[in-house]
């Protein structure tokens, strides 16, 4: 791609798919990925794909239409699961470690900060999410074959309810399936 973009334009990467570029900068483009996020591509990647073009403003200002721009993308990246919630540990928790200790003598403990551990929890919560998001909007699954994929994502949900004592809030727990 030998065109500079400018900000607005829409591209498709063949690894990261549909993106929009939000800035333009002296060697490379910031665009937000549906599938990735944010990400910077250099000018020079020829793999980009012009799908429309932008506003034509090509520096990185940050007028009223590019809040405006910014705000569609995030709205658009949240719809699709995209975005990560920000999730807050448990205050007690802050600054404290994990500690695995092996139960056969002679072996080293692995000690992992909780806020570690805590994020990783965290990422999981998310993608069950969109997979549980992208089984109910898939098309060629009818609604039985819904129900039974999302057993087993509840039954996941459920077997991490243990880890419900590290978050602040309780909106943010897993639940597993509710005893009539």
């Amino acid at each position: 791609m030998s065109k500079e973009l400018s900000i607005g334009a829409r591209v498709e990467h063949p690894v990261y798919g549909e993106g929009i570029v939000s800035r333009v900068n002296y060697t490379s483009y910031e665009i937000f990925f549906e599938r990735k996020g944010k990400l910077d591509i250099s000018k020079s990647n020829d793999e980009l794909i012009i799908l429309e073009e932008g506003t034509g403003e090509t520096g990185s200002s940050r007028g009223p239409a590019f809040s405006d721009m910014i705000a569609a993308i995030e709205e658009v990246l949240d719809k699709n699961g995209a975005l990560q919630e920000k999730v807050p540990l448990g205050s007690k928790w802050v600054g404290g470690n994990m500690i695995l200790q092996p139960g056969e003598e002679g072996l080293k403990s692995k000690e992992i900060p909780i806020e570690t551990f805590f994020h990783k929890i965290v990422m999981v919560r998310d993608r069950l999410r969109v997979l549980e998001q992208n089984i109910n909007s898939h098309s060629k699954l009818d609604d039985e074959e819904k129900v039974n994929l999302q057993q087993y994502i509840t039954r996941a949900y459920g077997s991490l309810t243990s880890f419900n004592v590290l978050f602040s809030e309780k909106e943010h727990y897993f639940s597993g399936q509710k005893s009539k």
